[in-house]
Formats: structure tokens, sequence, C-alpha cells
């Protein structure tokens, strides 16, 4: 399957905003988007124009798209099966995508980004529940504990990555043992507990017309 190879931080200027897809160098000075706050390509600086409605809406499904690493069959089978679930379908849809293995060990600090995180996963360096998992979209369920293999514990991207959380900052759905480079997923997350800025409710309208 065709996946996007470019320049990462393309998209985040695209977009306007910060995605966090390239680990700690989003938190640095060489970050792209602080060095460069305009839209990439020769004419950047000075694009002018005003978004129709579907072009916000848009915009708005590839932000989430960007910054989860989905391709639009993806995307399009989460929302899926988000619209047939009970309660509000951007929430449900958001709440799915941040249950994905990728994502969650990305937010335990056991990997820079997502992109690492999909990595990793698809190499066979983590555990879930004791057993070798290689499937990035995996919805972790309450309860699910992730480990680090115990070959993999010496890999200098773990404790990289590891150095960067502070002891109890994770999320509150996510529980971390740093000694032990193993995490709980301890329960499916409310929305606003959720860290990303999106309006996924356009998504919702873009699909619904």
């Amino acid at each position: 399957m065709a996946r996007y190879a470019g320049p990462a931080c393309k998209i985040c200027r695209r977009e306007g905003m910060k995605l966090f897809l390239k680990g700690e160098r989003c938190l640095s000075p060489r970050c792209a988007f602080e060095r460069k706050g305009f839209p990439p390509g020769q004419h950047g600086r000075n694009r002018r124009f005003k978004r129709s409605e579907f072009g916000i809406q848009l915009r708005e499904k590839q932000k989430i798209r960007d910054m989860y690493g989905l391709m639009e069959s993806q995307f399009q089978h989460f929302f899926e099966t988000a619209n047939r679930q009970k309660g509000m379908t951007g929430a449900t849809l958001i709440q799915m995508l941040e249950s994905r293995l990728d994502n969650v060990v990305y937010r335990m600090g056991l990997a820079p980004s997502r992109r690492a995180g999909r990595q990793l996963v698809r190499h066979r360096h983590f555990l879930v529940n004791g057993k070798i998992l290689d499937i990035p979209s995996y919805i972790c369920h309450p309860g699910d504990v992730i480990r680090v293999r115990e070959h993999s514990r010496k890999m200098a991207i773990f404790h990289d990555s590891m150095r960067l959380v502070k002891e109890g900052k994770v999320v509150p759905y996510l529980n971390l043992d740093k000694a032990q480079m193993e995490g709980t997923f301890l329960q499916v997350p409310a929305r606003e507990d959720i860290p990303i800025t999106v309006n996924e409710q356009l998504v919702v309208e873009m699909y619904s017309r």
C-alpha cells in the first residue's frame, strides 16, 4: 500500500499547526514549522485565498489523517465503524484512533512519534498481554499491558524517547512504569482527555454531504 514518504515538516506547514510528526525535533529550534511558519511551495509566503465550506472540512479531515498516519481507505474504515456505534460519531472516531497500538506506545513515551511507533510495532519490539503483536492498527482494550520486549530494551530509541517523559505526565487513560518499560491502557479515553486540537465534527459533516 502506498504511503507518503516525503518531508513530514511540510505536512505541518501545510496544515498551519504542529502535528508532532518527528518526535524530539518538533520540540527543538530546528523544527521547520518554527523556522518557516508559512505554507510550503514557491508561493507559500504570499498565498492568500478563502476556502470553501467543503475545503475547510477537507483540511480538517486531512489534518487528522496526517496526525495519525492513515491512508484514505484506513481513515474511511475507521469513520464507518465509528458511525455504526452509539454516541457522537466524531468523538468515537477520535477515541478509536487514539486507542490504536502505534498511538498508544507514542503516548506512553515508548516511541518518539506515531510514525516511529508504527515501525517499532511492525518490527515486533512490543508484547501486548505477554504476546508479540505486530499490528499497528490493533485497538487496545482497557487492561491491556504493553511492554518492550526483553531483547529490545537496550535500543537507544526507547531510552531517548522515555527521557522526554516526566514521571506521571502521560495522558490520564494510560499508565507507564519507566523502570519496567511497560504501560497499561487503563480505559477508553474521554474526548476531553485527548490532547489534540481538531474539530472532528467538520469531518462528520463532510462525510454526511
